[in-house]
C-alpha cells in the first residue's frame, strides 16, 4: 500500500511538471512577436506589407499629458537609435530612404507616489491602411514595472487600448502586439472604409516607482497590414465622400 502511495504522489508530481512545461511554452509564444499571417484572417488571400508610420524624427508632432496633480511631462528629439533595427525589405527594393537620425524621449517628473499614467500622442492620428495585423514599437523603458500600451480608434470612432506589455528590461527592446480581432477594421458595404487610427502611446503608472524623473523613448513604430482589399478595389468605384 506504502509503495503505491508514493508511485501515485510520483505521478502526480510528473503531470504537474508536465503541464507547467507546456504553460511555459504557451506563455513564451504569447511574449513573443504576433504572427500577422495568422491574426485575423478574413479573406480568402493577403498581400501583407511591413510599412513605417513613424519614425519619430520631429520631436514637434507629438505632445505628451498627464494628470496636472501627478505630475508635470514633457517630450523631445534624441539623437540615437537601436542598433538591431532592420530596414524594411520593400522600401530598400524601391530605393525609399528616410532621414532617421533621431528619437522621442518623454521626460516624467513625478510630484508624489500615486496610481497614474501618461501618454505620448500624435497631432493628428495616423492612419494605418489596409487591415492592420500588428504594430511594433521600439522602446526603452529604464527596467520598471511600468505598463506599456497602445491607443487606437477603428473607423466607427470607437477607441480601444492594446496592452503591448511591461517596460521591465534594459536597452532597447522591439515591442510588438497584434489588433484584436474584435476591433472593427472593415465595413463591408463600403471599401474604402476599412483599418484603423493610431492615437498613441499611454503608460500605466507602478505607484511603487512613481518618484523623481523618469525617462522613456520610442523610436520606428511600424505595422503590418494586410492590402489585398486595398490593392484589388475597382478602379471605377465612387468614393462616397459627398
Amino acid at each position: 500500500m506504502r509503495n503505491t502511495g508514493i508511485k501515485t504522489i510520483l505521478l502526480i508530481l510528473l503531470m504537474i511538471c508536465v503541464a507547467a512545461g507546456a504553460f511555459a511554452q504557451a506563455s513564451g509564444r504569447e511574449v513573443g512577436e504576433a504572427n500577422a499571417a495568422q491574426v485575423g484572417v478574413d479573406t480568402a488571400q493577403q498581400e501583407l506589407v511591413e510599412i513605417s508610420i513613424s519614425k519619430f524624427e520631429d520631436a514637434g508632432m507629438w505632445k505628451s499629458q498627464m494628470p496636472r496633480d501627478a505630475g508635470i511631462s514633457s517630450i523631445r528629439k534624441i539623437e540615437g537609435g537601436p542598433l538591431d533595427k532592420e530596414p524594411i525589405a520593400q522600401e530598400e527594393e524601391l530605393g525609399i530612404v528616410e532621414a532617421d537620425n533621431y528619437v522621442l524621449g518623454a521626460k516624467v517628473g513625478f510630484y508624489k507616489r500615486s496610481i497614474t499614467s501618461f501618454a505620448v500622442f500624435p497631432s493628428n492620428p495616423m492612419p494605418v491602411e489596409g487591415i492592420c495585423k500588428t504594430v511594433s514599437v521600439w522602446v526603452i523603458g529604464r527596467n520598471t514595472n511600468h505598463m506599456l500600451k497602445l491607443l487606437i480608434k477603428d473607423h466607427f470612432g470607437t477607441q480601444a487600448e492594446i496592452t503591448m506589455g511591461p517596460l521591465n528590461f534594459t536597452g532597447w527592446k522591439k515591442m510588438s502586439v497584434a489588433i484584436p480581432t474584435h476591433i472593427t477594421q472593415r465595413d463591408y458595404h463600403y471599401n474604402n472604409r476599412m483599418g484603423i487610427e493610431i492615437l498613441g502611446f499611454r503608460v500605466d503608472i507602478d505607484p511603487e516607482e512613481a518618484y523623481g524623473n523618469y525617462y522613456i523613448y520610442f523610436d520606428d513604430l511600424r505595422a503590418t497590414t494586410d492590402l489585398f482589399s486595398e490593392n484589388n478595389r475597382d478602379e471605377d468605384d465612387i468614393a462616397d465622400v459627398w
